[in-house]
């Protein structure tokens, strides 16, 4: 389609994950306007620390604190966007996370009434969610420095507070909420980041539009695929820009439904904030419990739930444990001494051909999902051609399925896990998940693919990591995952049953992330939908 994005325009968020670039502390801070000329005059002043997405190409270019914006809904209707405008957004960001929860699977376990206080107020008028800002920083006196900033910005704007609530460890209450890649260890080689709080390698793969200004590199598996050798950039597309911004055309070579007038709308994107709680605890009781009776053992069996063996290695291109470590043997070493800037020419090479195995594969010579299951979570969130079902039945566009389902995930994980693992300590992963049609990716996934599994011929067996099982405390979790067997090894299937729920929410809403250049609008109110 070789479409133009402004990548001035942008804001730097949605075209770029910060943690590859280092940024990998992180604060989200939320406020309430009471009175709109106050909140515009704030929009005003926060705008000059706003950034956009730009390429940084060069080490030189990466700042050492990103910071970007996001409104609800009833956040603009307090700035006083008019009403001709409002009524233009679609229906799903205009009722808002909580009420769209039955369709997100948001009940049970993670039902709002047990979400953070910030999101659950009592007095909702007065407390309400209006405003994000997200500040991503190298370091914590990075991300300091920026808050300061802002806090001197918001005490000149009588009219706009902050929101507190966001319960921390032993339920304290923090005035935002802080995120960070989890410490070094061994296992990541002595740099930071890289796992969750399950022990998966995490933020592998980034999604790939065209316009992004990102690593054209990164295509390979985070395109769409050509149904050419997956190994090869040939093997992969970027996915049209209006998959993921406004005013741009999509997969369809359509325009997502946006407000007018276009230039407001136009690059900018919606975002899902979830805060996303993990159940440490009951993850590792039942994968000891339940990998002592599969056959191929325990680690196989967390392989099989995400799709992945918890070193990264995809379970499509390396099926056996041996074959995973062997892999990680041979990388990781190289990798340090990429990072560490000794590597040999020879050896840069060979990094980067095993680096691009960590994304360079499909799901076509696994059709039967022997490999890796239909049910894992990598396999269901983002089903590459998967959802083919066989060579025979192959579209022109192999993706043809899952292209209009794709997402752009940025967050980071927050609070820590005590040496004795607990489900009620302080401890997730805070996702910020873009998009430019709310109702037909994000919540399509979270409602057909994540908690309901007919596309993959499993009936209702949800995502066995995100899925909502039920309520673990009452007992009335039953979450169910097949694995698919191996005929040619006389392989049954094995069934896992009474799954507990791994993962609870505990806040978020719905945001609508400007352009530069409708923050302007927003701040000097001069929007005219006429």
């Amino acid at each position: 389609m070789n479409t133009k994005v402004d990548l001035d325009d942008i804001q730097g968020s949605v075209v770029k994950a910060y943690g590859r670039y280092g940024l990998i502390v992180a604060r989200y801070v939320f406020f309430h306007v009471d009175v709109p000329v106050a909140g515009r005059k704030f929009v005003e002043q926060i705008v000059p620390l706003i950034t956009n997405g730009v390429s940084w190409n060069e080490p030189s270019k990466i700042p050492r604190v990103a910071t970007n914006i996001g409104f609800t809904y009833e956040g603009l209707r307090h700035l006083n966007i008019p009403e001709a405008t409002l009524h233009g957004f679609p229906e799903a960001f205009s009722m808002g996370m909580k009420a769209r929860r039955e369709i997100i699977g948001d009940i049970g376990p993670s039902h709002y009434s047990r979400w953070d206080p910030v999101w659950n107020n009592e007095n909702e008028d007065k407390q309400q969610v209006h405003i994000i800002i997200t500040i991503d920083g190298k370091a914590e006196s990075d991300l300091e420095a920026q808050y300061q900033k802002i806090q001197r910005i918001l005490q000149a704007n009588h009219g706009v507070k902050q929101l507190e609530g966001h319960l921390g460890a032993k339920g304290a209450s923090l005035p935002y909420q802080p995120a960070a890649a989890l410490p070094a260890t061994a296992e990541t080689l002595g740099q930071p980041g890289g796992k969750e709080h399950f022990g998966y390698s995490d933020g592998i793969s980034s999604t790939f539009f065209e316009g992004c200004g990102e690593d054209p590199a990164l295509v390979i598996g985070g395109g769409k695929p050509t149904g050419q050798d997956a190994r090869t950039a040939a093997g992969w597309a970027p996915l049209a820009a209006g998959e993921f911004v406004l005013g741009h055309p999509d997969e369809a070579s359509e325009y997502p439904e946006a407000p007018f007038p276009p230039l407001f709308s136009k690059n900018g994107t919606f975002m899902a904030y979830r805060k996303l709680h993990q159940n440490v605890a009951s993850f590792q009781s039942y994968l000891e419990a339940e990998g002592k009776k599969f056959p191929d053992g325990k680690e196989a069996l967390a392989a099989k739930f995400a799709g992945r063996w918890r070193n990264g290695a995809p379970l499509t291109s390396f099926p056996t444990e041996k074959s995973a470590k062997e892999y990680v043997d041979e990388f990781a070493p190289l990798q340090v001494k990429v990072w560490q800037g000794k590597a040999t020419p020879a050896e840069k090479t060979r990094f980067e051909e095993l680096n691009l195995q960590l994304t360079a594969f499909d799901y076509k010579d696994d059709i039967d999902g022997v490999r890796c299951p239909f049910g894992s979570h990598t396999r269901r969130n983002n089903p590459r051609s998967a959802l083919e079902y066989g060579k025979d039945t192959a579209f022109a566009a192999p993706g043809a399925l899952s292209n209009r389902r794709r997402l752009l995930r940025r967050g980071l994980p927050y609070g820590q896990v005590e040496e004795t693992a607990t489900d009620n300590g302080d401890h997730g992963v805070v996702m910020l998940i873009m998009n430019a049609d709310l109702s037909r990716q994000f919540e399509f996934v979270q409602q057909q693919w994540i908690n309901y599994g007919n596309d993959f011929g499993l009936a209702n067996d949800p995502d066995p990591l995100l899925g909502n099982h039920g309520n673990n405390e009452s007992r009335r979790a039953g979450g169910r995952m097949t694995i698919e067997g191996d005929p040619a090894k006389n392989k049954p299937p094995y069934f896992c049953n009474f799954i507990p729920t791994m993962v609870e929410t505990r806040g978020g809403d719905y945001f609508f992330m400007p352009s530069l250049t409708c923050l302007r609008m927003i701040a000097y109110g001069i929007i005219d939908p006429t």
